[in-house]
């Protein structure tokens, strides 16, 4: 009993979430296989040792979500038919991650201008002037991704309406005399502050993934630095181990 409170308590989010978190994840992993019953209420209960009430608000949250569906008289069941949620395969390759983002349709939403993008000693020297873009990225209708461009003036000033319209680096990419010298883009899993969580239509504290890639020119000239922020429950991150033995 200890145990499990003391563990509760070590989490910000309410405990119908915490249990609700528990629960999705069996169904996630198959544990709970779909048209599977799932535990009683009162099974739930009491291994979670929380109130009925507790498990009930949990068990909601994953009807709400079309994971489970209840049946009078009968229980509650895993759906028949899941999607799979974790469609966004962060890329690890140049050209994947190109290829993956050029048809994507961002939200372009107003924001105060931010300070220099952030460069570590390995990110080139910061462009004279950078033009910012801030926007949502969606994928039918739900939103997926916040990103924070800064991208090069002298670079933005060459196609405004492209980088107004589209997503930056695949315009970047398809502009004449551009030589990428280097790339690279770091993850970091993170959880989202109310600004987040409101743009993505996730909980405070929810998880996320967080990538920041930089591109920098011949010259060594960051050109672009993007902060995006993905919804941690869609990512999945695939790495191929022996690319470079094949290679």
């Amino acid at each position: 009993m200890r145990s499990l409170s003391e563990t509760y308590k070590r989490s910000p989010l309410p405990l119908y979430l915490q249990v609700a978190t528990a629960l999705r994840r069996r169904i996630d992993t198959g544990q709970w296989a779909p048209g599977a019953q799932i535990s009683t209420l009162e099974e739930l209960e009491a291994e979670f040792q929380v109130a009925r009430v507790t498990v009930r608000q949990a068990v909601e949250v994953l009807q709400k979500e079309g994971l489970v569906q209840r049946r009078q008289g009968k229980g509650t069941f895993v759906s028949n038919e899941i999607k799979d949620k974790r469609w966004l395969r962060l890329e690890t390759e140049w050209s994947e991650l190109i290829s993956t983002i050029k048809d994507n349709v961002p939200r372009f939403i107003p924001a105060p201008e931010p300070p220099p993008p952030r460069l570590d000693d390995d990110d080139g020297r910061p462009a004279a002037e950078y033009k910012y873009l801030h926007s949502v990225q969606s994928r039918q209708g739900e939103p997926f991704a916040v990103a924070g461009v800064h991208i090069a003036s002298s670079i933005y000033r060459r196609a405004p309406r492209a980088f107004q319209s589209r997503t930056a680096l695949p315009v970047l990419v398809g502009l004449k005399g551009i030589k990428i010298a280097r790339a690279h883009q770091t993850l970091v899993i993170g959880t989202a502050d109310a600004e987040t969580a409101a743009h993505l239509h996730i909980p405070l504290n929810a998880p996320t993934a967080e990538a920041h890639c930089v591109v920098i020119d011949d010259a060594g000239v960051a050109v672009y630095v993007a902060d995006i922020i993905y919804r941690g429950d869609c990512v999945k991150l695939d790495i191929d181990l022996l690319d470079r033995v094949k290679r």
